[in-house]
């Protein structure tokens, strides 16, 4: 859902940067800077996620490891 939420803040400060750039007006920049903000924020907010999926999955392999390693033991 986060990387669908990611595409489609992506999109929008897109097509709001255009707008502005066609616009050329003071109102447009700041839109346009809000709607990127916004699809930064949901970037970092994206990477965060991801890189805690990847640390679980680390741990997760660690535990099998001893949970076999323990299972071979016996």
């Amino acid at each position: 859902m986060t990387e669908e939420q990611l595409g489609f803040l992506e999109e929008q400060a897109e097509d709001v940067r255009l707008r502005a750039l066609v616009a050329e007006t003071p109102l447009a920049d700041v839109e346009a800077r809000e709607a990127r903000r916004h699809a930064d924020a949901q970037a970092r907010h994206a990477d965060a996620l991801r890189s805690t999926v990847r640390e679980l999955e680390r741990e997760q392999d660690s535990l099998l490891d001893r949970i076999s390693a323990e299972l071979s033991a016996r």
